[in-house]
């Protein structure tokens, strides 16, 4: 027995910090078993529970999911009803988007054609015009170049001092020409000094003649010219301006010693420009020439104030003329002041013939007045005679019953007699 006990009693491990015995492990194995039927009964009843909820929970959550679903397919059905009302309302948009584009690609494709079609013909007419505006150019260019022609002319005879002396004598003859009548001036005279002017013209009242020269030194106006468009340098544009002043007031004091001569000629003299333009230049820029030629009695004149001078002559003359004619023209007046008086006598004269033929006129309107008043009259009682168709018995009758009221008388005859007044005024 000790020996069985001290075999149960034989420790098998350590529970818990004690030494358990094989006795004490197989009762403790009982209950371990016990505890561990206890605990695997919890435990499935635990997994039961845990089963059938989490299987509540998957119902749950499939009839939640079924919900969805139904909700998904509902919003799908109307999802697709929207595409479908979208799709017709974007095929109608589209419809009418592309009529409109085509009504507009219509319209414009029609505008373009128009406005291609005017841009072509505005182009030809401006091709019609440009070639028009190029034969006018053309023709301008031909003038140009005829007019170059002619300057290059002119150049050639500018040039020489003789034909350029002819040049400004020939249009200064014509100024005087045109403006001046013939015996009024005189071209090339000679003057008691010998001298032989260009021109001089008579002036009225018996004035002396006025002189103008036209030879005006060209040769160093040239070539101031000249050296300025060249750009020769300060230097020789002041010799040259320095040359043309000399050359100038040396004309200038030939033609006041030569050409103004006492009781002959006028104590002034022209000083004839051929151009506008030089003229122009020297009164700009060589004032103290001007000065010279006003102290010197000589008057430097272009071609428009020659005209002007020419006028101004013209009218002295005509006025000289008109005087020189006044006891012609008041004897002309007399005689014309006796034949108006002449015919102011005849006229009164027809005056009172005409008066009295209008008196005749007038008694005889007043005869033919009267004469148709008579008339008048006796186509009156004529009248009442030829329509008197009443019997003899009624017009006794009637003579019965007037004869109760007036007098009584016997015609002497039965033919009807008329008496006529006279009616005078």
């Amino acid at each position: 027995m000790q020996t069985g006990a001290t075999l149960f009693s034989i420790p098998l491990f350590e529970l818990n910090g004690h030494m358990v015995t094989l006795g004490e492990s197989l009762a403790s194995g009982l209950t371990a078993l016990v505890l561990l039927a206890v605990w695997l009964a919890l435990s499935l009843n635990r997994a039961g529970r845990r089963r059938a909820a989490a299987e509540a929970d998957a119902a749950a959550r499939a009839a939640q999911a079924e919900v969805r679903l139904a909700d998904i397919l509902k919003a799908q059905s109307e999802m697709q009803g929207r595409m479908g009302a979208m799709a017709e309302l974007f095929g109608a948009r589209q419809a009418e988007l592309n009529q409109a584009i085509g009504q507009r690609i219509d319209g414009m494709t029609q505008r373009l054609g128009s406005s291609i079609t005017e841009q072509t013909k505005s182009t030809h007419e401006n091709l019609s015009k440009l070639q028009e505006r190029l034969a006018v150019i053309d023709t301008a260019q031909n003038n140009i170049q005829s007019l170059a022609r002619d300057v290059v002319g002119l150049q050639a005879i500018l040039s020489n001092k003789q034909t350029r002396g002819a040049f400004g004598q020939s249009r200064m003859e014509t100024i005087i020409k045109d403006g001046l009548p013939m015996g009024a001036f005189r071209f090339q005279p000679t003057l008691s000094n010998g001298m032989r002017p260009d021109c001089t013209i008579a002036m009225p009242n018996g004035a002396p003649d006025l002189v103008i020269d036209a030879k005006f030194p060209l040769e160093a106006w040239n070539a101031m010219r000249e050296a300025e468009a060249e750009g020769s340098g300060e230097q020789a544009a002041q010799g040259a301006q320095q040359r043309f002043r000399r050359d100038i007031e040396v004309h200038i004091r030939d033609i006041a010693d030569k050409y103004l001569i006492a009781g002959e000629t006028q104590d002034t003299a022209f000083l004839f420009v051929p151009s506008e333009s030089i003229f122009a230049e020297i009164h700009e820029k060589f004032e103290a020439i001007i000065h010279k030629a006003q102290r010197s009695r000589v008057v430097i004149v272009s071609p428009s104030l020659l005209m002007l001078s020419i006028q101004v002559i013209q009218a002295l003359l005509k006025d000289a003329r008109m005087r020189e004619q006044a006891h012609l023209i008041q004897g002309e007046v007399v005689r014309l002041m006796e034949d108006v008086s002449r015919l102011d006598d005849r006229v009164r004269k027809l005056q009172a013939h005409f008066s009295m033929a209008q008196k005749d006129v007038d008694l005889i309107l007043t005869s033919s007045e009267k004469l148709t008043k008579r008339g008048a009259k006796i186509e009156a009682l004529e009248f009442a005679q030829l329509t008197d168709d009443t019997p003899v018995a009624r017009q006794n009758q009637t003579d019965a019953a007037t004869s109760r009221d007036t007098p009584k008388f016997e015609p002497r005859s039965s033919t009807l007699k008329l008496r006529v007044v006279d009616e005078d005024d």
